[in-house]
């Protein structure tokens, strides 16, 4: 794999040279699968796996709420668990609104404070001594929590950080002052996106990122849809006067349906059905495979909300488990995006892993397991069938970061085009694209240094008759760990690193990868693969 006409770290020019590529024989045209594909149709990229469709469900609309369709069963998971709920979304889009209405049409005594203004006295009253037990009561208001049933906590991302500290036992314990809410049930809370995560026009400055303890104490989050994201029909009921200022009363149909859920919800605890736990373990395992750390609490909320979303819709189709699994990931509350690509491919994974006797079942494994090397062999002694493979590989691709899943595809691309693994045409192809530009590098490398006291000419003649040549950071890491190589598995590692410098991807562990593509090489050696 190292043989041939390269350029190598050796013999590059030392500033902003080239390498040339000759391109790869032949055209590679990708078939597109359902399975372990993303399709392109009328320039807009849907990932295979996702929720294109809302759910039809009409309870929210009978509440005279509109645009949270596809989040209903995300929402109504929340009300039958009662673990906390945030909403996140640009202002104006109903998310104060949703959660105001759904105290209403529920009956609850509830209260709404604003966080970037409230003070620790609005929630608890003022104190005074008390006689008999010689300690401190708290004189009660109509605003005050004490008796409350739900709490909505708006505008939590301006929440001044020593009332975010004091809010944090009531959002994960029901306490205040270490004293219990007994009457609390709900705590909802809801935010603009926070100024580290912002794409639009406008500039929520003083929207905050969360602090991770506190954003993973809630257990779902719904995000609230902007105007381009609404249908024709939502945008009409939206314009429409007539409801604003409206109780919402349903007749009590919510709440007498929420009551059933929960009395179900609580009594099948205990039977948790292992389809759900299956594919919760194997969602988070692969997830976290892919740099998306998710806590072990995160599990725990993740299995009760899946379980009650199952209850409410009253099936375990795939587009609940894959909803459920978008919307407990706390990472946006901290301005964290996690691609798409990487929560489909977690998905599909832990949804073949969740079938009875799945073929595909292996993948868990595979997508679990971090080191390059051990992946390979999974693949290559677990793989059932060519379209597995396939999907295998999709999957890796997605959601390794970029050197990484160019170190697979570069150490195995020779095997898989000469039809040794167990790979359909699709993976041999999303291999092929992958490594191209490792084959041999073609680029221009170009990076910034402090600006020298020396004139261009200065530095020139100081290039050619002192040979002080300046070289790229990253060459220069690379170049250490080539030191102490030799023959082939040099020539190897200096034509991968010429392709990571020439793409202009950085390697945090050079050594460390070298290693993990040495590996590679040996197991497909030893199983005469290549």
């Amino acid at each position: 794999m190292g043989n041939g006409p390269s350029e190598t770290l050796a013999n590059l020019p030392p500033h902003g040279g080239k390498v040339e590529q000759p391109t790869l024989g032949g055209t590679m045209k990708k078939i597109l699968s359902s399975q372990n594909t993303a399709e392109l149709t009328a320039n807009k990229k849907t990932i295979i796996g996702e929720p294109t469709a809302p759910p039809k469900l009409s309870r929210l609309a009978g509440l005279g709420v509109y645009g949270f369709d596809r989040s209903e069963p995300v929402i109504l998971a929340a009300l039958i668990t009662e673990d906390p709920l945030l909403l996140i979304g640009p202002s104006g889009t109903g998310k104060t609104y949703l959660l105001n209405t759904l105290s209403e049409a529920l009956g609850l005594n509830h209260r709404h404070y604003n966080a970037s203004l409230i003070s620790f006295d609005d929630l608890v009253g003022f104190p005074y001594p008390d006689k008999d037990n010689a300690g401190v009561k708290f004189l009660e208001t109509p605003a005050t929590v004490w008796g409350a049933q739900s709490v909505l906590i708006d505008e939590i991302s301006r929440c001044k950080p020593e009332h975010q500290n004091r809010l944090f036992s009531l959002i994960h314990e029901r306490r205040i002052q270490g004293i219990p809410l007994t009457k609390l049930r709900f705590r909802w809370a809801a935010m603009n996106p926070c100024s580290s995560d912002q794409g639009s026009i406008e500039d929520y400055a003083g929207s905050e990122a969360l602090d991770p303890a506190l954003a993973d104490r809630f257990s779902l989050f719904v995000q609230a849809a902007d105007w381009n994201e609404l249908t024709k029909e939502e945008r009409l009921l939206i314009a429409a006067p007539a409801g604003e200022g409206r109780v919402a009363n349903d007749g009590g149909r919510l709440r007498d349906e929420v009551a059933l859920w929960r009395k179900e919800f609580l009594s099948r605890l205990e039977s948790c059905p292992p389809i759900i736990s299956t594919y919760v373990e194997a969602a988070i395992t692969a997830l976290s495979a892919g740099g998306a750390r998710l806590s072990p609490r995160r599990s725990t909320l993740m299995t009760r909300s899946l379980f009650a979303a199952t209850i409410a819709v009253c099936n375990q189709s795939e587009s609940i488990f894959r909803s459920i699994l978008q919307a407990s990931l706390p990472h946006q509350c901290w301005g964290v995006a996690i691609k798409r690509e990487t929560v489909a491919a977690a998905h599909r994974v832990a949804w073949a892993s969740a079938q009875p006797d799945s073929p595909g079942i292996w993948l868990h494994s595979f997508m679990a397991e971090k080191n390059l090397a051990r992946k390979l062999a999974i693949l290559v002694e677990k793989c059932d069938s060519p379209d597995s493979g396939t999907q295998a590989v999709a999957e890796l691709l997605a959601s390794e970061a970029p050197e990484r899943a160019a170190a697979f595809a570069f150490v195995t691309y020779p095997a898989a085009v000469a039809g040794k693994l167990p790979i359909g045409a699709e993976g041999v192809n999303d291999l092929g694209k992958a490594a191209a530009p490792f084959l041999t590098a073609k680029g221009d490398i170009v990076w910034q240094e402090r600006k020298s006291t020396m004139t261009l000419k200065q530095a020139f003649v100081a290039a050619a008759t002192q040979g002080k040549q300046t070289k790229h950071p990253d060459f220069v890491r690379y170049a250490a760990v080539l030191n102490n190589l030799e023959g082939g598995r040099a020539e190897r590692a200096k034509q991968f690193f010429n392709g990571c410098l020439a793409q202009k991807y950085t390697v945090a562990d050079p050594e460390g990868l070298e290693i993990e593509i040495n590996q590679c090489v040996e197991i497909l050696t030893q199983r005469g693969l290549i």
